[in-house]
C-alpha cells in the first residue's frame, strides 16, 4: 500500500483545497491529511484563521479523500509522522516548492501545481470572506508580498499589473497567479482590492484610478508625495465607503504597538524626545538612487522614522529642519529636528551613510530603548535611573512583516469598521507626507558636504 501524507490549515474551505487533497489521493492508496492546530499557526507566522480546528477538520472531513486525520502540533513534527506513519510520499503545494526537500531523505516529495482560478468556482459558504487581490508593479517588494500573503487566511492573490507586459507575465508566471495585463482597466475589473508596489511617483494616480472603481488600496509607502493628494484621496475612500492604508508595515507589527501603548501609559513618563535612525546601503542603479523616480533617503526611509515621532509628539511641531547629504541630486543622507512646545524629535535616515539603527525614547521617569532593526520591533527595553528596575520584552516579528499590514487590511475590508484603523490613522499618515513633501520642496533644507 502506497501511503500519502499532506499538510494544511484549511481555513474558509474552498476548491483549491480539494483539488489538492484529491491530487494527492491519486499519488498513492491511502491519504493522511495533517490539519494544523491554532497555536501552532501562530507560531510559525500565520495570522487570522478563521474557522476552528475542528470546523476544519470537518470540512476535511467532507471532502471523503482523506483515509484518516492527524493534528500537526509542533515544528519537525512532520518528519516524526512520516516515519511513524510508513509514509511513501509527501504531497505539499507547488507555492511552497523547495521549503520541504529536507523531507526527501525519508520519502519522496512531491509539489502540486496551485488551483488557479478559484475566485471564478464556487467557493462554499466563505465566499464573501475571501478577498480577490491584485497587485500593481513587480519589483522586489511586490515578490516579497505574494510570500507573506500565504501567511494571511482570507487573502487570494489573483493577478499583477504593469504597464511592461514582460514584467507582468514573468511576474504572473514565477508567483503561479490566474492572469497578468498591463490594461488597468481589465486589471481592476478583475479583482476587489489592491496592493500599490510601483514607484512612488505613480502612487497618487494609481490610488486615484482604483478608488474610483471601487477598489480597495493598500499602497506602499510614501502613500504620496504631497499633503493635497494625501487628504484628497483619504477623502474619496471615506466618501467610497472603501478601505485606504498606507503599507508602514512596521505600524502594524505587534510588539511596536505594544511599546506605543506602554508609553503613552505613561511608563516612562512624559515623552520629551523621540530619536529615530534608519540607514541601509544601497548599490548604484538601484530606483532607490534614482532622481527621476524621487529616490532618496527622505522618500524611501522616512515614513519609518516619522512614524513613532507623530505616535508620541503629534503632528502639531513648531519648527522642522533638515540637514542633507545631497549627490546627483538625491539625498544619500538626511538628518532632521522637530520642534514641539513641550518636547523635541530627531530622525536620521541613509542610503549613503550607514548609522546605528535604533529608536531611543525619552521620558521624565526613564526611556525605552529599541536596539536595530527597530522598525522591525521584536526587543524593547524600558529602563530607568534605578538599572534593577529595567524590563525586557520580547515579542516575534515573522518574516518580512508585511503580512501584518495585509491582515490589518483584509480584516478591516471585512469588518467595515472604520474604527479598526487606529494602528495608523488618516491624520498621522498625512503627517508623515507633509514632512516629506516639505523636504522636497527644500523647506528649511541645509545642504552639507
Amino acid at each position: 500500500m502506497k501511503r500519502v501524507i499532506t499538510y494544511g490549515t484549511f481555513d474558509l474551505f474552498h476548491v483549491g483545497h480539494e483539488n489538492l487533497l484529491r491530487r494527492a489521493k491519486e499519488l498513492g492508496d491511502y491519504l493522511i491529511v495533517g490539519v494544523t492546530t491554532e497555536n501552532y499557526d501562530k507560531e510559525r507566522g500565520k495570522l487570522n484563521v478563521h474557522r476552528s480546528l475542528m470546523q476544519r477538520i470537518e470540512a476535511v472531513k467532507a471532502t471523503g479523500f482523506a483515509d484518516e486525520i492527524i493534528i500537526e502540533e509542533y515544528e519537525g513534527q512532520k518528519i516524526d509522522d512520516i516515519l511513524k506513519h510508513n509514509v511513501d510520499v509527501f504531497a505539499i503545494g507547488s507555492d511552497w516548492t523547495g521549503k520541504f526537500d529536507y523531507l526527501k531523505e525519508y520519502c519522496e516529495v512531491v509539489y502540486l501545481d496551485r488551483t488557479k482560478g478559484i475566485s471564478s468556482t464556487s467557493l462554499r459558504s466563505e465566499i464573501d470572506s475571501i478577498i480577490e487581490l491584485g497587485i500593481i508593479g513587480t519589483g522586489r517588494i511586490a515578490n516579497r508580498f505574494i510570500v507573506e500573503s500565504k501567511y494571511i487566511s482570507g487573502a487570494y492573490v489573483k493577478g499583477v499589473y504593469n504597464p511592461r507586459i514582460q514584467s507582468a507575465t514573468a511576474f504572473c508566471e514565477k508567483n503561479e497567479l490566474e492572469f497578468s495585463t498591463d490594461d488597468i482597466n481589465v486589471f481592476l475589473d478583475k479583482v476587489s482590492a489592491v496592493y500599490i508596489a510601483s514607484p512612488h511617483i505613480t502612487h497618487a494616480g494609481y490610488i486615484r484610478m482604483c478608488l474610483e472603481k471601487g477598489k480597495h488600496v493598500l499602497c506602499e509607502k510614501p502613500l504620496v508625495l504631497t499633503r493635497a493628494e494625501a487628504v484628497e484621496l483619504y477623502a474619496l475612500a471615506k466618501e467610497k465607503k472603501l478601505v485606504l492604508k498606507e503599507a508602514i508595515k512596521t505600524a502594524y507589527a505587534p510588539a511596536f504597538n505594544h511599546l506605543m501603548a506602554m508609553i503613552k501609559s505613561g511608563t516612562i513618563g512624559t515623552v520629551k524626545d523621540v530619536d529615530a535612525s534608519f540607514s541601509k546601503l544601497c548599490n548604484a542603479g538601484l530606483r532607490e538612487l534614482k532622481a527621476e523616480e524621487m529616490g532618496g533617503s527622505m522618500t524611501e526611509l522616512g515614513s519609518y522614522v516619522l512614524l513613532p515621532i507623530v505616535k508620541l509628539l503629534g503632528k502639531d511641531y513648531k519648527d522642522i529642519n533638515f540637514y542633507s547629504f545631497v549627490k546627483d541630486g538625491v539625498d544619500l543622507y538626511t538628518r532632521g529636528v522637530l520642534v514641539y512646545e513641550n518636547g523635541v524629535a530627531s530622525f536620521k535616515v541613509g542610503l549613503g551613510v550607514k548609522t546605528e539603527g535604533e529608536l531611543i525614547i525619552s521620558g521624565t521617569k526613564g526611556y525605552a530603548y529599541v536596539p536595530a532593526p527597530w522598525w522591525k520591533t521584536d526587543y524593547f527595553e524600558l529602563r530607568y535611573e534605578d538599572s534593577n528596575q529595567t524590563k525586557k520584552y520580547f515579542y516575534k516579528f515573522d518574516g518580512d512583516g508585511l503580512r501584518y499590514e495585509l491582515n490589518d487590511f483584509i480584516s478591516q475590508i471585512n469588518n467595515r469598521d472604520e474604527n479598526n484603523n487606529h494602528k495608523l490613522l488618516n491624520d498621522e499618515s498625512v503627517f508623515i507626507v507633509s514632512v516629506i513633501e516639505d523636504f522636497l520642496k527644500k523647506r528649511n533644507v541645509t545642504v552639507i558636504q
